[in-house]
């Protein structure tokens, strides 16, 4: 019986049941009829499905995409959202059709072996972007699981990033026009990401302070964060003579006019990725290819020539992370080259190199070199071995019959060469 009524202090109905192995009960009700209606009531509400009146747990795979690329576009920069744009574009061809339970770990595996043929770095990237699909979905409830969970990013072959000599870098400012020239030492003269120097505006730019502040969007959470750099005489004048020809309408300090496809008609704004900039400059210059980001590297080495410290040279490139840090400065530098100079110049390698065995050869074994034995000359070891036998010879040198042999045939090797 789940109604009864209770006597005593307090006198009244009260229901009580139990439901899937949880009880369930609540007094005092003044009537019997009273108490059944309220059971009925609680009776509903816990048999009532969990997913009633809330976000369904499963979703088309190409409308938790496009939730994603809202999100981005709301909390990270416009570059990053371009890239994730990129990479959902040809996740879509593959599983627009897909609810995002139907998408398994088999599939993405697949379609990131089919990307490993393009190069490991480009699948690595694919499943950076994937995992980080999934896990805004189930943060968001959105999915319930990550079909990435357990797969291995691919081993690469981790190259050197090549940083232009200071030779090659003025070669390119010397063939490039007077504006391109002030774009190119503002980027070398802040550190700055090639973004963080196309959304700079007059705003940012203290003349009296003598001071630059740059605005990063690379934090997690997409917060914008500013640094302030120190402006020294060189990008003092460079900014200052654009200063006194830039247009009052207009807030950036480099823009420039470009068609727009949204309002079918020219407009003004500031730059974005300039590839072609640094590939025709290079080519005009005669000097290896190199991109805006190899002048950040550049400055952070001279820097670290100069003996500044890293964590000064932290805060000027704006990472979070040292680690970071020291990735920029991998490059041989002046002080790589002052301390080999100086091992040049100790007495053990000052002697003259003599070659004690000329006729030996050069590409054998370590063991010929660390031998205990002198080896005879050709013409003796041949004499030795028609009056001797190889055996008789390997016992006048202290070597087995074997070893004479050897002699012999690198002897005959070396004549033929």
């Amino acid at each position: 019986m789940s109604v009864y009524l209770v006597k005593g202090k307090g006198k009244g109905w009260r229901y009580d049941f139990t439901l899937k192995g949880t009880r369930h009960t609540e007094a005092w009700f003044k009537t019997k009829k009273a108490a059944t209606k309220a059971e009925a009531e609680k009776r509903k509400e816990m048999e009532k499905p969990k997913t009633e009146g809330l976000m369904p747990t499963d979703m088309g795979f190409l409308d938790l995409v496009n939730r994603r690329l809202d999100h981005v576009k709301a909390y990270n920069s416009s570059s990053h959202y371009r890239d994730v744009g990129y990479h959902c574009k040809r996740w879509v061809k593959e599983w627009k059709e897909e609810l995002c339970s139907e998408i398994t770990t088999e599939m993405i595996e697949a379609f990131l072996k089919m990307r490993l043929s393009v190069s490991p770095h480009v699948a690595n990237k694919e499943l950076q972007y994937f995992r980080a699909l999934f896990n805004f979905g189930i943060k968001k409830e959105f999915v319930e699981f990550n079909p990435t969970d357990g797969i291995d990013f691919f081993p690469v072959i981790k190259r050197k990033k090549y940083v232009p000599p200071k030779e090659d870098v003025f070669k390119v400012f010397s063939v490039a026009d007077p504006e391109a020239q002030q774009y190119l030492w503002t980027i070398l003269l802040t550190a700055g990401r090639v973004g963080e120097i196309n959304s700079l505006t007059w705003d940012d730019v203290d003349f009296e302070r003598r001071s630059i502040t740059l605005w990063t969007r690379k934090r997690k959470g997409g917060h914008r964060e500013p640094r302030e750099i120190p402006m020294i005489q060189k990008l003092y004048d460079v900014l200052s003579l654009r200063w006194k020809s830039h247009d009052n309408g207009l807030p950036w300090v480099f823009w420039h006019t470009y068609w727009s496809r949204k309002v079918n008609d020219w407009v003004r704004g500031p730059y974005g990725e300039r590839n072609r900039l640094m590939s025709t400059l290079c080519k005009n210059a005669e000097v290896k290819y190199f991109r805006y980001h190899a002048l950040r590297h550049l400055t952070a080495s001279i820097l670290d020539d100069l003996g500044i410290s890293i964590g000064v040279i932290q805060r000027i490139l704006g990472h979070q992370n040292r680690r970071t840090t020291e990735i920029y400065l991998h490059s041989v530098g002046e002080a790589e080259r002052q301390a080999m100079a100086k091992l040049e110049n100790t007495v053990l390698f000052q002697a003259p190199f003599v070659m004690t065995e000329p006729t030996a050869p050069t590409n054998v074994h370590m063991g010929f070199w660390n031998r205990k034995v002198q080896r005879p000359s050709y013409d003796v070891l041949k004499c030795d071995i028609g009056q001797l036998g190889y055996s008789a010879t390997g016992r006048k040198y202290g070597v087995s019959d074997n070893a004479v042999r050897k002699w012999e045939k690198a002897y005959q090797t070396e004549r033929l060469v």
